[in-house]
C-alpha cells in the first residue's frame, strides 16, 4: 500500500459516507426527526470536506477540460459496460427494486455524458455555457439544462417535481 492508495480508499469511504448520511437524513426527516436529519446533513457536508481534501491531495482535480474528459469517460463506462450486465443480473434474480434503480441510472448516465460533452465543447471554444438553469429529477436523476418540459422521459415524474440546482 502507498499513500496514494490510502488517499483513494479514504476518498471512496468519505464519499460513500456523505451519500449514506444524506439518505439517512431523508429517512429521519420523513420519520419526524428534523434535528437528527439536520445533524446528518451537517456531518455529510463534513465528509464532503474530507473527500475533497483527499482528492486534492492526490492531485485528482485537473484543468476543467481534463476534468470533463474524465467525467465523460466515467459516464460512458457506466452506460456501456457497468450497468447493462448489472441490470440483466438484477432482472434475472428477480430483484425488481435493484433493476429499476439500475435501469434509471443506465438511461441517465448517457444524458450526463451528452451534457458533459456540451460543456467540454464550450470549454474547448473558450466559452462557458452561459446563464443556465439545471434541474434534476428526484426519482431517477435525469438532468436538464433549461426549462423542464413535460414529464421526465426516464421515469415519468411530473415536471414540477424536478429539483433546481443552485
Amino acid at each position: 500500500m502507498s499513500t496514494i492508495d490510502d488517499l483513494k480508499e479514504a476518498f471512496a469511504g468519505e464519499s460513500q459516507a456523505n451519500r449514506r448520511y444524506l439518505g439517512f437524513a431523508e429517512k429521519a426527516e420523513a420519520e419526524g426527526f428534523p434535528s437528527v436529519a439536520k445533524l446528518l446533513r451537517g456531518i455529510a457536508a463534513a465528509e464532503t470536506v474530507h473527500a475533497l481534501a483527499h482528492l486534492k491531495a492526490m492531485d485528482g482535480i485537473g484543468p476543467t477540460a481534463a476534468n470533463l474528459a474524465e467525467a465523460m469517460a466515467g459516464e460512458k463506462h457506466e452506460f456501456t459496460e457497468m450497468y447493462p450486465p448489472m441490470v440483466e443480473r438484477a432482472e434475472a434474480e428477480g430483484h425488481r427494486k435493484a433493476a429499476r434503480s439500475m435501469r434509471f441510472a443506465l438511461a441517465v448516465e448517457k444524458v450526463h455524458y451528452d451534457l458533459f460533452e456540451k460543456a467540454a465543447a464550450a470549454v474547448a471554444a473558450g466559452t462557458d455555457l452561459g446563464e443556465v438553469e439545471v434541474h434534476v429529477c428526484p426519482v431517477c436523476g435525469h438532468t436538464v439544462i433549461g426549462p423542464v418540459e413535460g414529464p421526465c422521459p426516464v421515469c415519468g415524474a411530473r415536471p414540477d417535481r424536478y429539483d433546481d440546482v443552485a
